[in-house]
């Protein structure tokens, strides 16, 4: 009962959240032969009003006004600058340019060089940008220059790039990438809403093997067409879709206990699930060098984490009808616990997609 009550809680909680907030900003770092540094920031105008205390985002229109962010250029450099830092091997800086700001559609790019000719040793990015006040931002380094320069992703953990060193290791690529599609199931509250309405009546191992294996297959189809941009189907669509498809299933435990069949809507809603997987994936880029590395790492995180989320969630209510039954022998799921949690749900995937389809 405490697992359900606390998964109910904060499930309430997430209620005001943005499922699929990315909380990013991107990078470009070129290493020049004379040992300097150029880097260039992007950062969406909202965090940038966020952190700076400005206001150069105009949300009508979903971008900056160029003459405000003139006039607040000064603070949004002083933010980046307090928060970007670029050394030598021994710690010791180097030296900045003169940093400047220029608007870019919805956001401002930061740009400065480094001269580290005075500085030894291999040359080390450092950025904490967005992560000194949310440990769940990201910041995607595009390391030299062209499309196909190597990427890596900054957190609030990892926050150093060495610039002379190779290129990362798959390994390290798998390995990011599949906590980043962990950390993306957990945070994704309207994922987990549709799991564990889905799951809500099940009693047997097999129909809940059936609706998992059907959701991983079809996610896992458009996740892949829609991050390789084969199909591409826009946010405005696919996120009001996904709370749609939640209201649908919570509101069906009303109507059928029937879990056997439920593989089929689940396969059914699970590819556009998929889609959604694949915003929060673009919006994180792929590594040039380890595409398809980093698609099947985070793909399995995902998936990691779906599977931990049923594997509490089915146990508690198994145990919990054996603590509510009158006949320990034959205990049966209780009704009133069902529709309560499927009641929650629907409130919870009501609010996302009228909130969804009016901020679209």
């Amino acid at each position: 009962m405490r697992l359900l009550l606390l998964a109910a809680i904060a499930l309430g909680m997430a209620g005001a959240a943005s499922a699929h907030q990315v909380n990013l900003s991107t990078a470009r770092v070129i290493l020049k032969g004379n040992r300097t540094v150029h880097v260039e920031i992007g950062l969406k105008g909202s965090d940038a009003d966020r952190l700076a205390a400005t206001k150069i985002f105009d949300t009508q229109r979903d971008r900056v006004d160029p003459a405000l962010v003139g006039v607040s250029a000064m603070s949004i450099i002083a933010y980046v600058s307090a928060h970007v830092a670029v050394t030598g091997g021994d710690g010791k800086p180097c030296e900045p340019g003169a940093a400047t700001l220029v608007p870019d559609g919805d956001g401002v790019l930061f740009r400065n060089s480094f001269s580290c000719r005075a500085a030894p040793g291999d040359i080390v990015y450092r950025s904490t940008v967005l992560t000194d006040t949310d440990p769940s931002a990201r910041q995607v380094v595009l390391v030299g220059e062209g499309d196909n320069a190597p990427q890596a992703l900054l957190d609030a953990v990892n926050t150093t790039v060495t610039l002379s060193a190779p290129a990362p290791s798959l390994l390290s690529t798998l390995q990011r990438y599949l906590v980043t599609g962990i950390e993306h199931i957990f945070l994704g509250y309207d994922h987990i809403a549709f799991l564990v309405a889905v799951v809500l009546w099940a009693r047997r191992l097999v129909p809940v093997v059936k609706i998992v294996t059907a959701f991983t297959i079809a996610h896992s189809i458009t996740l892949s067409l829609a991050t390789l941009n084969v199909v591409v189907v826009p946010a405005t669509i696919v996120e009001p879709a996904i709370a749609a498809s939640i209201v649908y299933v919570a509101m069906e435990n009303f109507f059928t206990r029937n879990i056997d069949g439920r593989w089929r809507v689940t396969f059914a809603f699970g590819l556009i699930h998929g889609f959604g997987f694949a915003g929060a994936l673009r919006e994180i880029g792929l590594p040039t060098n380890a595409v398809v590395t980093a698609l099947a790492a985070f793909n399995i995180g995902v998936e990691i984490g779906q599977v931990a989320i049923v594997s509490i969630v089915v146990p508690a209510l198994i145990a919990l009808d054996r603590l509510m039954a009158v006949d320990r022998t034959k205990p049966v799921r209780v009704a009133p616990l069902v529709y309560a949690l499927s009641a929650l749900i629907t409130v919870l995937g009501s609010y996302w997609f009228l909130t969804r389809v009016f901020e679209a």
